[in-house]
């Protein structure tokens, strides 16, 4: 069974060991003073949100990171859901599911018009969830580089 809880303090190691499996999965790394800050936001800032998933041992097995903003298409915010990630061994049983749920579920209450997040083309595995929880909606992401 996943339990999901909110990120704290103590949570700090086994965040920094999901965190840095992410970024490695996605072939990325971010300088230790960004993992730093964004670790404090999700503890201390009103914006940036995090939880975590833990298996039936209570063993940390994902997390997800979320935040709002406003939208020009509505008068209401928009949920960007902007990274998530589960352990590999632990994939297969659950823990993305109510990951994501446990963000639509605060963004209803929050009042939000939608929860959005990206994935890449390739992803195959993430994407068979996402396909059965939300709805492609074609649109092709682009960014520059500042």
């Amino acid at each position: 069974m996943t339990t999901i809880t909110p990120i704290t303090a103590d949570d700090r190691p086994a965040w920094d060991a999901l965190w840095q499996a992410y970024l490695t999965f996605y072939e990325s790394e971010v300088p230790a003073e960004v993992t730093e800050s964004t670790f404090r936001r999700i503890l201390a800032d009103e914006h940036l949100h995090g939880v975590l998933a833990r298996d039936a041992d209570g063993r940390p097995i994902g997390l997800v990171h979320w935040l709002t903003h406003p939208g020009t298409w509505t008068t209401a915010v928009y949920c960007y859901l902007e990274d998530l990630y589960v352990d590999p061994e632990a994939r297969g049983a659950g823990a993305g599911t109510a990951l994501i749920e446990h963000v639509r579920g605060w963004a209803v209450l929050f009042g939000a018009e939608k929860v959005y997040w990206l994935t890449k083309d390739d992803n195959v595995v993430a994407r068979s969830l996402y396909d059965r929880v939300a709805t492609s909606t074609g649109f092709v992401h682009y960014e520059i580089e500042l």
